[in-house]
């Protein structure tokens, strides 16, 4: 059977078991199962082989099971970086694309000052690809996941030294494997609960984090390829989704530089009880960010000792 016709079949096939964007994931799946571009798909439609047919079959059986179709192909893309994920780690999600992108505009805007043993030097806005950090730069991603946020401001930030923590094995097994593909040298990733894995010998001035905010009672009303397949510790927040940014946003202040400053993603509806959380610990509330869809979706803080 030709590509093309395969193709339109197996996008049919999706829509009528109720998969949505059924085209793009079809597309994904076919592209992904010949190993040659979309363009080349469309313009030479290739025949398929018995093996790529048997191959696709499967994969499509497996989407029928809502499988995730990241955890199908193996990656997600993230900001230019080709990430590895399944079962056990969080995909990454646009939202958490943004937020990079917002920690990036952070570092580059002056908003962070770079403190440098007795004085601080601010940062020159530059082009994006071309920002070498100063090397006294540290930055440190709690709940890193597959280590997306902290492999992106890394590789934006080649001179900087950035750690990523993450209480999962699985996760920062993964975590590790994208760092060596995407060929990132300037990041450690540790296991252990939050802060557990820093044992208080490192001050950062830039903290960020996506922890889990669901809440516990919302979990079994996700979507199957959410709640049956990624991890329910990488999605369970306790009982009102809180239960991370309690812990977190008071204890962040020992890790913390003088302006230092803390971004966290936060749930729908969250931003205003997280802001309570960070003024009462403290900190100089700087920033609450929508997402794509109008949701208040990042905070930004200052410490100041």
């Amino acid at each position: 059977m030709k590509t093309l016709n395969k193709l339109k079949k197996a996008a049919e096939f999706l829509a009528s078991h109720g998969i949505e964007s059924a085209e793009k994931e079809a597309e994904m799946l076919v592209r992904h199962g010949l190993g040659i571009s979309t363009a080349k798909i469309y313009s030479d439609n290739p025949e398929l082989s018995e093996e790529q047919t048997v191959a696709l079959g499967n994969m499509l059986i497996r989407r029928l099971r809502r499988e995730p179709v990241q955890y199908i192909l193996g990656y997600e893309e993230f900001l230019g970086l080709k990430l590895l994920v399944g079962p056990g780690v969080l995909i990454p999600r646009p939202e958490t694309e943004l937020m990079a992108e917002q920690a990036i505009k952070t570092v580059n805007s002056n908003k962070l000052q770079v403190t440098s043993k007795n004085k601080s030097l601010p940062l020159v806005p530059r082009p994006l690809s071309l920002v070498p950090c100063p090397s006294s730069l540290s930055i440190l991603d709690l709940c890193t996941g597959s280590g997306c946020l902290a492999l992106a401001l890394a590789k934006e930030f080649h001179d900087c030294q950035v750690y990523g923590t993450d209480i999962s094995e699985t996760a920062i097994e993964y975590a590790k494997k994208n760092a060596i593909i995407n060929d990132i040298k300037n990041v450690t990733f540790l296991r252990g609960n939050l802060f557990e894995p820093l044992k208080k010998l490192f001050i950062f001035d830039l903290i960020i984090s996506n922890p889990p905010y669901v809440r516990t009672g919302d979990i079994k009303s996700l979507q199957p390829e959410i709640k049956d397949w990624e991890p329910v510790d990488a999605l369970d927040g306790g009982a009102d989704g809180l239960g991370f940014y309690r812990e977190l946003i008071p204890a962040a202040k020992s890790f913390l530089k003088d302006s230092g400053i803390i971004m966290l993603e936060v749930g729908a509806g969250q931003s205003g009880r997280v802001a309570d959380i960070i003024k009462s610990s403290g900190y100089e509330l700087l920033e609450i960010i929508k997402d794509y869809a109008g949701i208040e979706r990042i905070i930004k803080a200052k410490w100041k000792r």
